[in-house]
């Protein structure tokens, strides 16, 4: 089992910045990729970001040149810094690993972006 701890969300105007962290723990070892996921109010779950453990990256095409992934200090830790907030940003985010065949999610933390 993959247990997922995220921290860093919170109420930040439009225009500013926020990072988001994700820590891994349990049964790490196969964790092949992490990333991090959204959900807007009556939107369905959306990809955001997602960083592989051979360093492959990809992003949604809304955070594009906003949003960078990164891994973090620890062995399975990946960061989501995320830049030029806009209030449709405003959403839970949520932090996944993918291990063989099954996923992992975090309880999810919220980030809301006033106008």
């Amino acid at each position: 089992q993959v247990q997922l701890a995220e921290s860093g969300g919170g109420l930040v105007q439009a225009g500013g910045s926020l990072t988001l962290s994700c820590a891994a723990s349990g049964s790490v070892v196969s964790i092949t990729s992490m990333g991090w996921y959204r959900q807007a109010p009556g939107k369905q779950r959306e990809l955001v970001a997602t960083l592989t453990f051979e360093n492959t990256i990809h992003y949604a095409d809304f955070v594009k040149g906003r949003f960078t992934i990164s891994r973090g200090g620890a062995r399975r830790e990946v960061l989501l810094h995320m830049n030029s907030l806009k209030p449709e940003d405003t959403a839970v985010y949520y932090c996944n690993a993918h291990k063989y065949e099954s996923d992992y999610w975090g309880k999810g933390t919220l980030v809301t972006v006033s106008s």
